[in-house]
């Protein structure tokens, strides 16, 4: 595996991320996806909320062989897979994604490939930044969220502002609980 050439390919690709405002009065459901990792599996979940109101209307998890290690920066080569099988048939206004967008030292993050792929508004919304990673994010509370793909840091810090409980987002609280195995996602104490 060449990484320089990864890296190379992340930069270009980067070029084709846009920003642009949305209408978040015209939001009706906002998604998030996570994967948690035990031995060689992934478990990724899918979490469909209502917007602005974060009522959970579906939840969907899948468990595969992990296919490629985790190497710092390199995260979209490892959680792309599981992330679209994920989505796969699914419908949303805009994607939360666990992990960078733009804020990501190549500015392309797994957040931006899984906005590109998709061709859909997405936010990447990670819990520490990136070692030398630029100033493309806001930090809302817990969350250091940024650009995904066809949406713009204003409009993403709206979104998330409407949807945080205790400093991160609530659709993606529930993602990660599910990724980890709960089953009974109302009752858990989220963060």
């Amino acid at each position: 595996m060449n990484l320089e050439k990864i890296a190379k390919i992340q930069k270009r690709l980067a070029k084709r991320i846009v920003e642009r405002p949305i209408d978040i009065s015209k939001l009706r459901t906002i998604a998030a996806v996570d994967v948690s990792y035990r031995k060689n599996k992934a478990r990724g979940a899918f979490v469909l909320c209502s917007f602005p109101s974060c009522e959970v209307l579906k939840t969907k998890t899948i468990e595969i062989e992990v296919s490629f290690p985790y190497i710092p920066t390199y995260f979209f080569l490892r959680e792309t897979r599981p992330i679209l099988i994920l989505l796969k048939g699914e419908t949303f206004d805009v994607l939360l994604v666990e992990g960078h967008g733009k804020a990501h030292p190549r500015e392309y993050g797994l957040a931006s490939h899984i906005g590109l792929l998709l061709g859909k508004p997405t936010i990447g919304v990670a819990k520490k930044p990136l070692h030398g990673t630029n100033k493309n994010f806001i930090k809302i509370g817990k969350a250091y969220v940024s650009v995904g793909n066809l949406i713009n840091l204003d409009s993403a810090r709206e979104i998330i502002e409407l949807i945080n409980e205790g400093g991160y987002p609530r659709p993606l609280k529930i993602a990660d609980k599910v990724s980890k195995g709960a089953e009974k996602w109302k009752n858990l104490d989220l963060l």
